[in-house]
Order: C-alpha cells, then structure tokens, then sequence
C-alpha cells in the first residue's frame, strides 16, 4: 500500500496521525482564497516526489499534482509489495485508477480569452484567441490536464503493459477502481493490478464548483474544526487533496513469490441510485444494495452475529462527507443492511481530519480498514460534540478505539458513494494463510 494524503506521505504516519484524531484542515495557500466563503481546505504539504521515487523521478514526474501524488504512492505500494526486484510478465500486469483532472494552467488559459475577449461584440475573437493561445499555453500542460494520463504515467514507471483503465466516478471513483481491480484478477486477465486514485480539486475551479453548490463548509472561525461528520451542527464537507494506491494480487501468484499478503479483498459491491444527479436517495436504497452486495460476496451476513458472537463486521469505514443529506441517509442505509446489529458496528469518518480527497478518499479510506485488522484499532470521527438524532449508530466519536482485546478487527467495509448516485462498497478481510 502507498498514499500521500494531507496527513501523512505514507500509511504509517497517515494511521499514526489518524489514530491520534489529529486535523488536517487549515487556510488554503495554492492561491488567494480570501473572498471565498471557504478559504480551507486540508492541502498535502512538503512533498518532494524525490522522496519517494529518488533518481527516477524527474524521468517519470508528470506537470499534474494528482499525477505526481500517484507516483510517490504507487512506487512505496510497489516496493513494499516486493515487486521492485521481480521479473514480471508486463502482460499480466495492470492498472485502474479513479483519477481526476490533471495540470492546470489556467493563469495562461485565463488569460488568452481576456486577451481575445470583445467586449463591446460580447463575443470572442477566435483568431485572436488562438494567436493568444499559441504564444502563452503549453502544448505538454494542455495533454496533462487529462484524466488518463496518470496511468500513462504510472504505466511507463512500473513497466505495466496489461489492462489500463480511468474511471471518473467522482467520490467512488477509487473504490470502484480497486474493486473493478479485483474482478479483472478474479477472472484471470491479470495477476497483479495497481489500483486506487488520486485527485486534487485545490484550485479555484474546484472550489468554486462546490461552493456554488452549498456543499462544502463555511465555517471560517472554526476551519480546523469544520468537518464535523454526523455531527447535528454539520454544514458541509471539506476539500482534500492526495492519493492512495494498493497493489491487488491473485493469491496463487503471491504465495508463489513469497509474498505475505496484508489482507484479503473478500467482495465487492457497485449500483447506481438511478434516482437524482444532485440527490441521494432518502432511504439509501442504491447505497443499501452496494454494501449487501459486497457482503454477499464474502459470505457475510450482515444480520447475524459472527461464529465468535461478535458483530458480522467490526468495522464500517463511512462515506462520511459532512453534509447534511449524506450522513443521515447513510446511517439509514448501515441500519438497513445490518438490522439489529448495526448499533454492534463500529462506525466512523476519517473525512473528519483528512477532508474529502474526493477521487482518492475511497482507496485512502481501503488503506485505513487494512490498518484496523493488522493492528485491531478503529479511527474515529473527531469533531463530533453534538449528537445527531438521525445518527445515532457508533460513529467512535473523537478517540481511536482499540478493540484488540475484544478479538480485534477481521472484517471491514469501506464505503464510498458518488455525487450522480454512484455507489461502491469493498468487504476486506484478515487473511489467514
């Protein structure tokens, strides 16, 4: 596993920092954001893409953020995954990403329509615009504002000639790309998938975008503050930025290199609400059928207590955006699946210190439950003072819980639901050799 998030440029010291409740939100420095109504935001800081890839880097680097958070990512998920020192068929090797948009240049792109602007015609100059246009923009910073060029990228580095995929599922994005992974290994066109995302929406563009939809908070005197998932007095979520990328792998072909698996991707589960491109549906119907799915592909059932008496699952990792609509359907949904067991389940945000990382969140988030098997703690949604009626299930408010004396975590889900209705859900499990 691999991730640079604004907690943290690896998992260790991201689990650290979360398992302490620590937030990550502070003023947005990418730019002057002080006449927005949200000048936040929860930025990666000090990374050196060096770090990670050393010499390589300046060879592989592409003009993107997102694209470089991916690369630092991937190449710590592959040398941890011992694959650095193994000779591979590049056939069975793939990559499906959830990325979002790459470089931006929109100083220069701004620029050349003022510049090609008529004000008194209302109307644009297209000759002027492009004369503007070839004297101010780059013809390499135009091709990597693409989505898909960070798996270009990604290709080239680790030598990844199998199947290649992007999807831009907006906040599912990752979850669907790691689960997708999984079910291109499960019918044998690869042996090893790179799979997860990265994004970053810290430009005035993106905020714009979520401000004008009333999504994101405003809380300016309270920015550290201000994601507050399941919380009553919650306002919206808060932007993040990074990327998260797992190495999948059939089991035959790990055992046979020696590799030491860190857990196993049990079921997966993907719908489409099929209701309103800016709603979800009130009863979390679309988010219900993604969890019941992915649990059925494990051989779990939600409603009934383990062999051990514990819960079916110990660990729900929440979409857990921050805004109103979201937290109270998804609470609905967990009850709906898990029936009288949901109050068992534990039941958090991690949203609440690293922001929303958008098409990341949801492979960062898979990293987080894998942490909570190997090491039996849960993160918790800090923020959380004021409790919400409409959310009322374990939401391990403020502090970490260690149930590594209760048996510890075997089961997790990792939850992410996307703005359009697109909902995912992975089921991860302990791997026992």
């Amino acid at each position: 596993m691999g991730c640079v998030t604004p907690l943290g440029h690896d998992p260790e010291s991201l689990w650290r920092r979360l398992l302490a409740g620590e937030s990550a939100v502070g003023p947005v420095t990418r730019y002057d954001a002080s006449t927005f109504p949200t000048n936040f935001a929860a930025e990666v800081r000090d990374f050196d893409l060096a770090e990670h890839m050393g010499a390589r880097a300046a060879e592989h680097a592409g003009a993107g953020l997102g694209t470089r958070f991916a690369l630092a990512a991937a190449s710590d998920a592959w040398e941890q995954a011992g694959l650095a020192s193994r000779d591979l068929d590049p056939d069975r090797v793939g990559i499906y990403m959830g990325s979002g948009e790459g470089g931006h240049d929109y100083d220069n792109f701004f620029a050349t329509s003022l510049a090609a602007w008529q004000a008194d015609a209302r109307s644009v100059d297209t000759a002027e615009w492009a004369t503007q246009a070839m004297e101010r923009l780059s013809a390499v910073l135009e091709i990597e504002q693409e989505p898909h060029v960070s798996i270009s990228h990604l290709a080239r580095a680790f030598g990844c000639g199998g199947p290649a995929f992007n999807c831009m599922t907006a906040c599912a994005a990752s979850t669907q790309a790691t689960g997708e992974a999984y079910e291109i290994i499960k019918r044998g066109d690869a042996d090893v998938m790179l799979a997860g995302g990265e994004h970053s929406m810290i430009h005035t563009l993106g905020m714009t975008g979520f401000i004008r939809l009333t999504a994101m908070s405003t809380r300016r005197d309270e920015m550290h503050a201000a994601s507050r998932p399941f919380d009553r007095t919650r306002d919206g979520f808060v932007m993040g930025e990074g990327a998260g990328i797992v190495v999948l792998e059939s089991l035959d072909h790990a055992l046979a290199r020696g590799a030491t698996p860190l857990a196993e991707v049990a079921g997966y589960g993907s719908t489409a609400d099929a209701y309103r491109i800016t709603d979800i549906h009130p009863d979390g119907l679309g988010a219900q059928k993604a969890m019941a799915a992915a649990l059925r592909h494990a051989g779990i059932d939600p409603k009934s207590p383990g062999p051990d008496g514990r819960a079916p699952v110990q660990y729900v990792s929440a979409h857990g955006t921050g805004t109103p609509e979201n937290d109270g359907i998804e609470t609905k949904a967990v009850k709906g699946v898990f029936g009288d067991q949901a109050g068992r389940v534990c039941f958090s945000s991690i949203k609440s210190m690293t922001g929303h990382l958008i098409q990341a969140a949801g492979a960062v988030e898979l990293i987080a439950c894998v942490l909570a098997i190997r090491d039996g703690k849960v993160p918790p949604t800090i923020n959380l003072r004021h409790p919400d009626p409409e959310c009322d299930l374990d939401h391990v408010p403020n502090a970490a819980r260690d149930l590594s004396g209760e048996g510890g975590v075997d089961v997790c889900l990792s939850n992410s639901f996307g703005f359009g209705g697109q909902n995912d859900t992975i089921c991860v499990k302990r791997f026992v050799g």
